[in-house]
């Protein structure tokens, strides 16, 4: 998925180590939103001393990128008596939400998708902004030459997805609207960061992908949409998550951060390329060639950071609905009840 102003990178992010993995998981399922981790590094607003919000590394490109190197997110913090403490890596959300759940983590973004899969175990987090959907930075991705012209050319082919989050949601969405029983089409499981080499080797014959994996193929000459997200009728939003007792203990934090997220992201829209390559433009986190202006075209069209309205919630439900007909979720998970109004936050 493609988020601009949220908290992501916008190329391939490092995971998490198997080790941490493990770890997550086995104190994934506490729920905890109990004071300890930042909530007992300082009191925070009012409390005389500073505190720390853990969000993860943000990498080479973004608006958190940006803000970690010019320092501003933390002067926006600093005037509610806060500051980032950088964790871990950007990456997929399943993850973060277990580090939430296990108070290891403050603030992570995934999409709707992955969320409502997260959702569906016991979380200890709330959504408190959304990014609508990203109609051009995400589809069903195919090698130039492949002969797949269309949705319905990919019956009897096998598409390569992540389970339970965008990509799967964005293949099940284009067969449904193309009228296609899901069965008719392989899907292969695959992490995202793993998928790559799979698709490029032909291994798989589509690859149902968001632009942080999507824009390095098209920009490479060689991969193409056969249907972007607008072709789709996705209705995957961009969400930024925060831990339950965080939220809780500290709403003023939590608003600033909005406010933050939401400047930064419409001057990141204005101006995509200031948000490219913040700390270096070589290597393997560097956007470099086609790809930059790839990137730069679907970050200019993509949306800001907002509040969650009851538009967005409708949606929202409908992806939920969708999920638990698709039986990719046992039932339909109930999405409102796990959200924030941040003009409610004092």
């Amino acid at each position: 998925m493609n988020l601009p102003g949220s908290l992501r990178t916008k190329i391939a992010p490092a995971l998490l180590t198997v080790t941490a993995l493990v770890a997550l998981t086995a104190c994934g399922a506490s729920g905890s939103s109990g004071s300890s981790g930042a909530d007992s590094a300082g009191k925070g607003p009012g409390g005389g001393s500073t505190l720390t919000v853990r969000i993860p590394d943000p990498g080479n490109s973004g608006v958190l990128a940006l803000g970690k190197k010019d320092g501003s997110l933390d002067k926006a913090l600093s005037e509610v008596g806060a500051q980032v403490r950088w964790t871990g890596s950007a990456g997929p959300f399943a993850p973060a939400a277990q580090a939430m759940n296990a108070d290891q983590l403050d603030i992570a973004t995934g999409s709707i998708t992955s969320g409502i899969t997260s959702l569906a175990q016991r979380p200890g987090f709330k959504f408190f902004t959304a990014v609508a959907p990203d109609a051009a930075g995400e589809g069903i991705l195919v090698r130039n030459g492949s002969g797949i012209g269309s949705v319905a050319d990919l019956v009897g082919r096998k598409v390569a997805v992540n389970q339970g989050g965008t990509g799967e949601y964005l293949l099940l969405k284009a067969l449904a609207k193309a009228g296609i029983p899901a069965d008719k089409v392989t899907r292969v499981y695959l992490r995202p960061d793993q998928t790559a080499a799979v698709f490029n080797a032909g291994k798989v014959d589509a690859w149902a992908v968001w632009a942080t994996y999507a824009v390095a193929e098209i920009g490479s000459g060689k991969a193409h949409f056969v249907a972007d997200g607008a072709a789709i009728g996705s209705d995957n939003y961009s969400l930024n998550a925060v831990r339950t007792g965080f939220a809780e203990q500290h709403p003023k934090v939590v608003k600033a951060l909005y406010r933050y997220l939401h400047e930064a992201s419409a001057k990141e829209k204005r101006n995509p390329a200031a948000y490219l390559n913040v700390f270096t433009d070589a290597g393997p986190t560097a956007v470099t060639g086609k790809a930059k202006a790839v990137q730069t075209e679907f970050t200019a069209k993509g949306g800001t950071v907002e509040p969650i309205g009851a538009q967005d919630t409708k949606r929202f439900k409908d992806v939920a609905a969708f999920y638990a007909e698709q039986k990719v979720t046992k039932a339909e998970v109930d999405v409102a009840a796990h959200l924030l109004d941040i003009g409610k936050l004092t």
